[in-house]
């Protein structure tokens, strides 16, 4: 997984000076057909067919942050989403800021009335 660059400007400037940075306290998952990249504005987020980002929490244990909870999305209804290459943790249920994006290991095409699913820990994003 990767930083968007804004974020990797937050994270050193929490590190490296003195001055403030809003902490996001709520995350969510969206889900992409296209690459978001580093600048967090490029890539498609699924629209429509009863789509909506999913809230994830998240534990850390040495380098390694965990979904303490499965994450389910809505079922598709009325249409299919594409084929899901891509997920964002963003810091907003709608519009917001990606935080962290990453490449899926397996692309998975969501069709009408298929529910995309994360079990509990299998979404690990680590520090190196």
């Amino acid at each position: 997984m990767s930083l968007t660059n804004a974020f990797e400007t937050h994270t050193l400037e929490y590190l490296l000076t003195t001055g403030s940075v809003t902490r996001p306290t709520n995350w969510y998952i969206g889900l992409f057909t296209s690459d978001p990249t580093d600048t967090g504005a490029a890539g498609t987020e699924v629209a429509g067919n009863g789509y909506a980002r999913t809230a994830v929490t998240f534990s850390v244990t040495n380098d390694v942050a965990s979904n303490t909870a499965g994450v389910e999305f809505p079922a598709a209804t009325g249409g299919n989403w594409g084929t899901i290459g891509w997920i964002g943790v963003m810091d907003a249920a709608s519009s917001g800021n990606m935080i962290i994006h990453s490449a899926l290991t397996t692309a998975k095409a969501i069709n009408d009335g298929d529910v995309f699913r994360i079990p509990t820990g299998d979404l690990d994003i680590t520090a190196s």
